[in-house]
Formats: structure tokens, sequence, C-alpha cells
């Protein structure tokens, strides 16, 4: 049998499977209905009754180990693109067999560069060539999507969502609530993967993470955690935030011409990341914030509200903040443009993936000391660069050590307001 047939069937029996399973749950309960599930939708870890009955009814679950393997082996190889990624999403929506062979054969973005499922958000893009992506802010709804592609213009209708953020204002500061999905910013949802604040003059940002970073050695600086008694049980719809990476733009006091300043501390990737044989921190997990055990004690940090470390605004050329025990955080700044005599203008070689002038484009790179031990090609090394491309567009280009989340995050805060730095 031909490779796609076996596929297509493989998507088939998939759908009859669950409409299956349906039927039965529907004839037990009399009730409540199974909603059906989409082609690329991921079964739950755990496991069920019902889900026992489903898997013991599918013809692809007594499958040779081997078979599979080279099944699945051959899939991975061929789609290496999105919608068409969609087949290996789906070979991991079987059962728990076929999910540990999948997750055994598909590597992570720094090791393949493609974006398969969600935890991929969240671990480290590729060493070699960055993933580039574009974002699309709708001003009417202050929502803002980050696709997989070069741009709408070429990806068109085969562009992959990856994230969306919906901005909120408050009184004090601005919230941008991260999701997977376009619709659904809701922090008790499962498509919940973070947010960005800022402060009042939106000089400050703070990047949280709905998951604790991999480090133990990282505090987290949770907002749900609260005190519990013997009687009392979590709340099901709570959810985590953990500091993970603060930026801050440098106020511009004397109103002089010129791009914005700007500095990410990344709490949760250390410099040596960046090093010779260096490795960040990788998710290999993407972990539901809601089904934490919440702690019996509230955190001394999380009561003051206050990010996990704080730096100056106004000065970006001071001494590098403490890591603790983990060694010292990596830093971003931004590259400094030089000025065009002929444009009139500050400009940056973005290689042609950025076309129109703007205040808010940028590239960093990482800002290392010369006792750390990081190459000048390392240090030149453009690591995230974000720029206008037309109206309300916008490429976002990304690699390692930062993931498509802290990406995305740190190039939110440079579309809230800031009076004070122009």
């Amino acid at each position: 049998m031909a490779l796609k047939n076996i596929v297509k069937e493989m998507r088939d029996g998939i759908g009859n499977i669950s409409r299956r399973g349906s039927e039965r749950r529907g004839s037990e309960n009399g009730k409540h209905n199974m909603r059906r599930r989409g082609r690329s939708y991921i079964a739950p870890e755990g496991s069920s009754s019902s889900s026992k009955i489903i898997v013991e009814q599918s013809q692809w679950a007594n499958m040779p180990p081997e078979l599979l393997h080279d099944i699945i082996q051959r899939i991975e190889a061929s789609q290496t693109s999105w919608p068409a990624r969609r087949d290996v999403v789906a070979c991991a929506s079987v059962c728990k067999s076929w999910r540990a062979v999948t997750k055994e054969i598909i590597r992570t973005p720094e090791q393949c560069g493609l974006l398969s499922f969600p935890v991929s958000l969240k671990q480290p893009g590729p060493r070699d060539a960055p993933i580039q992506c574009y974002i699309r802010r709708e001003r009417p709804t202050g929502t803002y999507r980050l696709y997989l592609g070069l741009s709408p213009a070429l990806s068109g209708d085969m562009s992959k969502l990856l994230l969306a953020a919906r901005k909120i204002r408050k009184a004090t500061s601005t919230d941008f609530l991260i999701s997977l999905v376009g619709d659904d910013f809701s922090r008790t949802s499962n498509t919940y993967v973070g947010k960005l604040r800022s402060n009042f003059l939106g000089t400050k940002f703070t990047i949280y993470d709905s998951q604790p970073p991999c480090d133990t050695a990282i505090h987290s600086n949770s907002r749900s955690q609260r005190k519990i008694f013997p009687k009392q049980v979590s709340l099901k719809g709570s959810s985590s935030n953990y500091s993970v990476a603060t930026i801050s733009y440098e106020l511009n006091v004397l109103r002089t011409r010129g791009p914005r300043r700007m500095q990410c501390t990344m709490h949760s990737i250390p410099i040596s990341a960046i090093q010779e044989g260096g490795t960040a921190p990788t998710p290999i997990e993407f972990t539901n914030c809601c089904e934490e055990q919440i702690p019996s004690s509230p955190s001394p940090v999380s009561k003051g509200k206050k990010p996990l470390v704080e730096f100056s605004s106004t000065s970006l050329s001071g001494p590098l903040e403490s890591f603790g025990s983990t060694g010292d955080p990596l830093i971003l700044k931004n590259k400094a443009p030089r000025w065009h005599e002929q444009l009139q203008c500050w400009c940056l070689n973005f290689k042609g993936r950025v076309t129109v002038a703007s205040v808010k484009n940028f590239q960093l790179v990482a800002a290392a000391e010369p006792n750390q031990n990081v190459s000048v090609a390392e240090q030149e090394r453009v690591i995230l660069q974000f720029g206008k491309i037309g109206k309300d567009i916008f490429t976002m280009d990304y690699r390692y050590p930062l993931s498509a989340l802290q990406a995305f995050a740190i190039c939110l805060s440079s579309f809230d307001t800031k009076p004070a730095c122009e």
C-alpha cells in the first residue's frame, strides 16, 4: 500500500473511531455527547474507560512497532511544512503507542528547525537559520496574531497560526494575554500560554509563562498562590504565571531623535547557553497550569507583585544583574543602527525582511561581558529581528536560544505606547 494511502486511511480511521466512541458514551449517559475532535487534535495523556474502548477498536493500535516507526518516520521526513504537517500531528492522535513513537521521532526546533506540537513554541529555535514569521495587528479588537510564514502575500491561506495575543488596558498597566487560539484568551483555558505586562509609563515589561521554567533554581512569580487549609482544595480554573524575562526601554529625557533603546533580561536562559558547547533550557512537555497543585503557603515574591529581577530603565549600560546559583542570565540589547546621509534616517540591515521605516523596528543581539567567554561572532549574531512591511503587518524572525513565545512577547512590547521613550 502506498504511503499516502496509508496516511489517508489512518486519518479517516481516526474520525470513525471518534464517532463510534461518541455513540457509545451517548448510549451510556443519555445526557452528554462527546464533542468530535479535529483531525489535528492530540489525544490527552490521561486514560479513561471510554478511551480504552476506542483504542481496542482501532485497527492501527496493534501495528508492529518496527513498521509503525518506519511509517511515522517517512511521514515526518516528507511533510516539512504546514498545512501538510498536520499528518504528523494526526499520527500522535491515534493512540498512546502512536503518540510515544511520534514523540520519539519528532525532534525539537533547535535540531530540525520545524514547529510541530504546541510545546515547540516554548522550545529554543534553530541555531543555523532563523524561523521566519509575521504578525498581523487588528486595531479594532486589540488582537495580534503570529503566523508561520514569510508574509501574508507569499503564504496566503497556507499560513499556520502559532500564537495570538489580546491587549487589555488597565488603570496602571497594560496586559497582553497570549493564547494558542485567536478567540479564547481566558487564563483558565487550556490554550493560555502566558502574558506580557507593562508598567504605567510603558518602559518596563515582564514576560510570564504559564508553566515554570526548566531550571528549578529560578523562583516563580505566581499570582495564584494562596493559603490552603486541610479541607480546602485548589480551584479548578486557577492558573499560575512565572516570570521568565523582563524588558526595559530607556527613557528619552532630552527628546533626541533616534530609535528606541531596549534591553531584555532572559531570567530563564543562562548566558552559558550561547557559550561554546552550551545549551538552553528545553521543556519537553506542555503542562497545563490548571492541573498544578497550589502550594500550602503564599510566596513572598507574589505578595508584592514585583518582577523576579528589577533593573533601571534609565541606565542600560550598567552592570549585569546576578542570576543566582545558575550563573548570569542572558542579556539582549538592540543593535545600534547607523545614520544614512542620503536617506537621512537610521538604518539596519534586515536582509529584505523589513521594508517600511518605523520606530518599532529593531534587532536584538547578545550583550556579554569580556569575562563571560562569548565569542565576538556570537555577540554580533542577530537573535531576534522585528520590523514593519505594511499596514498592520510586521515580520518576526527568531533563532536559538529564544523560543517563539519569548520572541512574540518581546515584539508585543514594541506595540505598546511609550511617550517617555520617543
